[in-house]
């Protein structure tokens, strides 16, 4: 059996790796402070630890109950928004809280760590898709906060051996395909979950940030990956990371734009999204779509839920079937 510790894994993508584990028959530990994660989105099986990636002393406890095959490391501040109001903040606690990690880890034997990192690291496309050789340029501190991780990772593994995948999501989407998991974020900033939300008279109209962008209907465009499929790349890696450190884009390939999502949203729960216009959000790129051929290549990973349609079902089962989200936290 192995033995994985998973720190943000009360999270939306962490908690669907740790379903994945489970699944698998691995034993799993939760690292969480449940300041953005919900104890509820834990899966039955996993232990949890509730607990800040800024205390030395809970990390260095935990670390030392080891052996560890692996450890994945999820938890960070997120909103590229606010990363934009608020950017050493977002250094500090993520460039920081990730480094100290990665630390930890070399002092305590730990031989393979995986990040969730993303593709805001790339900032405007200037190519129709985007591979993992693409000019990395952040369009927001949240991006450069996670390069910061991804550099640290590197040179661990130059100067200490670990080995590391950093994972580049471009926008993780969906829900557990079964019902169990979902997305329940406070606030909800992610457009998917927007939209069912305002279609379904639960939250206010949609604002749809600029439609003056240089696309075919002035709306970003973006690539979503379910989560599902984002969890089984966390799976497919491991195996990888035996033979050195990789760095993958996570992607459909496909892009949609705000407008096409919404339609979408519409198609699926058959009324239409309220929405307003308003202005740019500091930070976006016009166009956003993954070039995954490598990670394909090297593990043999394919989207099971490449379909935007579908991706909306599954999200819009599960804010259907749990209108509250996880409940109190």
């Amino acid at each position: 059996m192995a033995r994985y510790l998973v720190t943000g894994g009360a999270g939306f993508v962490g908690s669907h790796l740790v379903l994945a584990l489970l699944a698998r028959g691995d034993d799993v530990v939760v690292l969480d402070d449940l300041s953005t994660g919900h104890r509820a989105a834990v899966p039955a099986g996993a232990r949890l630890v509730v607990g800040d990636l800024a205390n030395d002393r809970i990390v260095d406890a935990l670390l030392a109950d080891g052996p560890w095959d692996a450890v994945f490391h999820f938890a960070a501040l997120s909103l590229v928004g606010e990363s934009m109001r608020a950017p050493m903040r977002y250094l500090r606690d993520n460039s920081g809280n990730g480094i100290r990690l990665i630390d930890a880890c070399v002092r305590h034997g730990v031989s393979r760590f995986v990040l969730s990192s993303t593709a805001n690291i790339f900032g405007s496309a200037t190519t129709p898709t985007l591979a993992e050789d693409a000019p990395i340029e952040p369009a927001s501190a949240y991006g450069e906060s996670k390069r910061m991780i991804e550099r640290a990772l590197l040179w661990a593994e130059r100067v200490h051996g670990l080995r590391g995948a950093s994972l580049r999501y471009f926008n993780a989407a969906g829900a557990d395909p079964a019902g169990r998991l979902g997305e329940d974020h406070r606030p909800e900033t992610h457009l998917i979950p927007l939209a069912i939300d305002a279609a379904l008279g639960r939250g206010p109209e949609l604002t749809l940030f600029g439609e003056d962008y240089p696309t075919p209907d002035g709306t970003c465009i973006r690539d979503y990956v379910h989560v599902h499929d984002l969890a089984d790349a966390h799976l497919r890696v491991l195996t990888r990371l035996e033979s050195g450190g990789v760095s993958y884009n996570l992607g459909n390939g496909a892009g949609h734009s705000v407008r096409e999502v919404l339609a979408a949203v519409g198609d699926v729960l058959g009324r239409a999204v309220p929405v307003r216009v308003g202005p740019r959000r500091a930070g976006d790129p016009a166009r956003l779509v993954a070039c995954s051929d490598l990670i394909r290549a090297q593990t043999g990973w394919r989207p099971a839920f490449g379909d935007l349609h579908q991706i909306v079902e599954h999200a819009s089962a599960w804010r259907i079937a749990h209108p509250d989200g996880y409940g109190p936290r």
